[in-house]
């Protein structure tokens, strides 16, 4: 009979050991390692990798992209501004050419009144000459130390400038085209025949 509970007990005993080892094993905190999800798991970590390494260069790509698109848009702007200050001035010199020829031509201008008015066009004149002179010196020469910025502005103040010059000469001729018609208007008054 001992002899039939020790059998009893040592098969008891490795039944228990037999079924309940994984469990024991998982509860102690024994390491269970999967090969092939590791593995796997490296080499999706690898692909990460390079997939941050290529959005990196990317961003780097679009970074110098961007800055080249600044300063070529940069540079239109310059040259947009400067053919607007070119036609500026190219209108004041027509303008100065064509009615004022005709203003200072007319009879009905005073000899007088000729020095007063060529002086103040030659004046407008000789301002949009000087700052043609002077965008002229601020895009061809680093000595300004300027920046982009720096030069853009003096660029958008000398547009400014040049849209008033403008302005000023069509007023003023305007205004002598006025004083001309009416001095024939006059005249014709004064020099007209009755019949009473």
């Amino acid at each position: 009979m001992k002899i039939g509970i020790k059998k009893t007990s040592i098969m008891l005993a490795l039944t228990m050991a037999f079924f309940l080892s994984p469990r024991i094993a998982g509860a102690q905190g024994i390491p269970v390692y999967d090969n092939v999800n590791f593995i796997s798991f490296v080499k999706q970590l690898l692909e990460a990798g390079k997939q941050t390494a290529n959005i990196i260069k990317t961003v780097k790509f679009l970074k110098k992209q961007k800055e080249n698109i600044e300063k070529v848009s940069a540079a239109i702007e310059k040259l947009k501004a400067v053919q607007e200050l070119i036609r500026n001035n190219k209108r004041l010199y027509d303008t100065v050419q064509g009615d004022l020829r005709d203003i200072l031509n007319s009879p009905h201008i005073r000899a007088d009144e000729v020095e007063r008015i060529s002086t103040s066009f030659n004046a407008i004149l000789d301002q949009a000459t000087e700052d043609l002179e002077f965008i002229n010196e601020i895009l061809s020469s680093d000595h300004l130390k300027l920046t982009d910025g720096e030069r853009m502005r003096a660029i958008r103040a000398h547009q400014q400038e040049s849209k008033e010059m403008v302005t000023e000469i069509e007023r003023k001729t305007e205004r002598y085209r006025d004083i001309i018609a009416f001095r024939e208007m006059q005249d014709k008054i004064n020099n007209r025949k009755t019949n009473y």
